[in-house]
């Protein structure tokens, strides 16, 4: 029996008839647990099964509900076997396939008389066909649906017609319990209440108007999706309050070594490089953890921002830890950070899975006794042995790659009793405005909008890999002018084993067609001394061309190398090929990238390419790249959860975002308590979503 007054929340989904441990466990992979979750798990699409169309009428390409006769049923052998019946009324006749049935099936169907069946008819070898309908036989006293039946986004093991059965029954737990309504302020994309809302779109009325609720456009969805929005910034707000009341080192204003690096570069930091190291070091010296958000174009000099900031540390007698995603990347910051520091008498660590044995224990005691002023490494950094001295600055590069609890889990080797280290965030996936107002309310975001003088733009080619042989010769011509190239694999397995085998088959077919080009190959299989020493050797410039995976994706600066081939372009997102095509055009010469493409090119790898050829610019492209792909997959959301909506489309309800945080500020500042409400109904673990 469940209580009139539980919340949906946290009434199990197995209460619901027919719900068993089996089909709990399928429902979780779509993160329905409760029946407030199988509510918010909303229909991406209607099916108008309200009335029924004469069989002589129907068009292929559209669904249909159908009545008539079974006037001959029988296994139909072809390329494949399957069940053949046709169905008649008195304007035509229609053929149902099957090409899973039994033999029970096919008896049925043979005497069922009249039935009624449903599906979407096709050109087929009997004519008008509809292959696997679904059908019932048809009884005198047999309703038509009153409804829009809904399809709902499932999984294997969960059909359309169970998924429907425990909606209906969620939505009369709705009716009987209700849901709060929280006042979410005025707005002209709130102007239904809560539970009509979610009724509305479980159960819309014939009359609903199809194409609206198919783009997201109904005012229910509306509803839905501003209190969804709303729900993840109060989070955020809260979350950015929670961490205010938190104590930090508050530090003193830089010193005589963060003037000295500045002096020793060799190079004049740009205007944006000097205001994001100010804001920056502002930032340390406040006595409450701050949580900076870096963003800068490919090449536009975002180490040096976090060489600066870990002097600002050392200074203040505090250790910093910078973590990166990959060996390489780490390895790059090690050996860029070790060459600036190390002659300020600060002594850098590394640490990633493959340093072991001796030199492992060698490297934690170093951090562990505050020797090791500086950290730098891989997710191996917040393992369990790790323990550092006094944790002042954590600095996460490429922060979209970590999960949640990866970031949660280094920011905790710094927490003591109520004081935790300052965080610095960096990433060259530029943040797309429209990303940025809704998911980085936490966080404060500098921007470096300048890139380092001297660089040249680069130009961006568009070819079909037909026209490979062209592309070799004009990697030769480069190579015998004195500059290097990359060549890079890219392969749609995600097995890296398949990836290093392209490079190698690659890399020994451009050998045969370049014999006098010296070629080098470095793939993710290579241990971090053999990449190392290939890496080493291009940067000499013993090496011509670099015949790589995308390994080489982020961290690599070789200033020579001023022309990049993509292979398979088309199997890459565009935040990956801007990242790749941004280890060219680092020096004064003029740099080229090639994209090479298989035929046929779909639509949306087409206007990718399109987009590629057209721009540099990487927040242009970030934007793009949202349009094209969602924001899913642009900032790792399969490994943080921070963007999975269940409702809201943050471009497609970008508008909403304005009214979103006004109601937001304006709820924590008058409804401290609805504020807490809203944000447990639509968000599972809040208290971590934004910490990292």
């Amino acid at each position: 029996m469940i209580d009139a007054l539980a919340d949906l929340a946290s009434i199990s989904v197995t209460t619901l008839k027919g719900v068993g441990p089996a089909l709990a466990k399928k429902l979780a992979k779509l993160g329905i647990e409760s029946v407030q979750d199988v509510l918010f798990h909303l229909p991406f699409r209607y099916e108008d099964r309200t009335r029924i169309t004469p069989i002589g009428t129907v068009r292929p390409g559209e669904s249909y509900v159908l009545e008539g006769e079974i006037v001959a049923c029988d296994i139909a052998f072809g390329r494949r076997r399957s069940l053949l019946a046709y169905m008649q009324d008195s304007t035509g006749k229609i053929a149902l396939r099957f090409y899973h049935f039994s033999k029970a099936q096919q008896n049925n169907l043979k005497n069922a008389g009249s039935v009624r069946c449903f599906g979407e008819v096709r050109n087929g070898a009997a004519g008008y066909e509809i292959y696997h309908p679904e059908y019932t036989k048809l009884d005198a006293a047999q309703e038509m649906d009153d409804a829009l039946t809904p399809i709902y986004p499932a999984t294997e093991g969960v059909s359309q017609a169970r998924y429907r059965a425990m909606a209906e029954q969620a939505a009369a737990l709705l009716d009987r319990h209700g849901m709060p309504d929280i006042d979410v302020g005025a707005s002209s994309y709130v102007n239904t209440n809560l539970v009509d809302a979610i009724r509305y779109l479980h159960q819309p009325p014939p009359d609903a108007n199809t194409q609206t609720l198919l783009e997201g456009k109904h005012p229910a969805q509306h509803r839905l999706a501003f209190e969804e929005l709303l729900a993840h910034q109060t989070s955020l707000r809260i979350v950015r309050e929670e961490l205010k009341k938190l104590t930090a080192p508050g530090l003193a204003p830089p010193g005589d070594l963060y003037s000295e690096l500045g002096n020793s570069l060799g190079f004049d930091l740009t205007g944006a490089q000097s205001r994001v190291a100010k804001e920056v070091a502002d930032d340390m010296m406040s006595a409450s953890p701050s949580l900076r958000l870096v963003q800068g174009d490919v090449g536009s000099g975002k180490t040096v921002i976090a060489a600066l900031a870990a002097i600002h540390a050392f200074e203040n007698g505090l250790q910093s830890a910078l973590m990166a995603p990959t060996e390489l990347l780490a390895e790059q910051h090690f050996i860029n950070l070790s060459a600036w520091l190390n002659p300020l008498g600060i002594k850098t660590a590394w640490l990633t899975g493959r340093v072991t044995g001796k030199k492992r224990e060698q490297e934690l005691a170093a951090i562990a006794m505050g020797d090791a002023g500086v950290v730098i490494g891989t997710h191996a950094l917040f393992q369990k042995d790790v323990h550092f001295k006094e944790l002042g600055l954590i600095i996460v590069d490429e922060q979209h790659r970590f999960g949640v609890h990866q970031r949660l889990a280094l920011r905790e080797k710094g927490v003591d009793g109520n004081a935790s280290p300052h965080q610095l965030v960096m990433t060259a996936t530029p943040i797309p405005r429209t990303l940025s107002m809704s998911m980085y309310a936490d966080m404060d975001v500098s921007v470096i909008d300048e890139l380092p003088p001297g660089r040249t733009p680069v130009t961006t080619t568009v070819l079909s890999d037909e026209r490979r042989a062209d592309i070799i010769d004009r990697v030769a011509a480069a190579c015998s002018e004195g500059t290097q190239a990359y060549w890079v694999c890219t392969l749609i397995e995600e097995s890296e084993a398949l990836q290093c085998q392209a490079a190698e088959v690659t890399a020994e077919e451009l050998g045969k067609f370049l014999p006098d080009v010296s070629i080098a190959l470095i793939h993710g299989r290579l241990n971090a001394r053999e990449k190392t020493a290939v890496m080493n050797d291009f940067k000499a410039g013993k090496i011509q061309l670099l015949v790589a995976t995308t390994v080489i994706e982020v961290g690599v600066d070789v200033p020579n190398a001023s022309l990049m081939v993509i292979e398979n372009s088309e199997r890459l997102g565009l935040a990956q090929l801007h990242q790749l095509r941004g280890r060219v055009g680092r020096g004064s010469k003029q740099s080229h990238c090639v994209l090479l493409y298989k035929k046929p090119l779909g639509t949306i790898s087409k206007e990718r390419l399109e987009v590629m050829r057209q721009s540099n610019d990487g927040f242009f492209i970030a934007e793009r790249d949202l349009e094209i792909r969602g924001p899913g997959e642009i900032l790792g959301s399969r490994q943080s959860g921070a963007l999975q909506f269940r409702i809201a489309d943050l471009m497609r309800d970008r508008e909403m975002l304005a009214d979103v945080r006004k109601a937001s500020v304006n709820l924590l500042q008058h409804d401290r308590g609805s504020a807490e409400v809203l944000v447990n109904r639509w968000i599972k673990d809040p208290e971590k979503l934004g910490q990292v």
